[in-house]
């Protein structure tokens, strides 16, 4: 069941802002699983307060070969557009077409030992998820 979204009490002449909910993952490329090191190459948001899932990818080819010089760029960018049309709400990698938003999140966390890799989930409020994205992706990725 989901909570209504936060309001802030606004000047009389102003409509109230909605703060929404969200969680974030951070996308990593980890290009040898055992050393541990990765690359920040996305972002995924999660609102379900504002009706929101989407992610943001960018992929710094420099920063990624000096981790690993051999590593399949065609490979992790055909994964990163997995994450986004599982966004989009697309079936993809045996998820059904029409699973719940909070569903397709849940399966984009879920742990995993290949290249591309998310953080834990983290949280925040907006008032723009959005906006929130693309910052979070200026943040931490670019």
């Amino acid at each position: 069941m989901s909570t209504p979204p936060r309001t802030n009490v606004a000047p009389r002449d102003q409509a109230p802002v909605e703060w929404f909910g969200y969680q974030y993952l951070v996308l990593r490329c980890v290009p040898r699983v055992q050393r541990e090191e990765f690359v920040n190459v996305g972002v995924v948001l999660y609102s379900q307060d504002a009706g929101f899932l989407d992610a943001v990818v960018h992929v710094d080819e420099a920063r990624l070969r000096a981790l690993c010089a051999d590593l399949d760029l065609d490979a992790l960018r055909s994964s990163l557009a997995t994450v986004q049309a599982v966004c989009r709400g697309e079936a993809a990698a045996g998820l059904p077409e029409d699973a719940r938003p909070w569903r397709r999140f849940g399966w984009l966390e879920a742990p995993r030992s290949t290249v591309l890799q998310p953080s834990r989930p983290h949280g925040g409020v907006t008032r723009d998820p959005a906006a929130e994205l693309t910052g979070l992706v200026d943040r931490l990725v670019r």
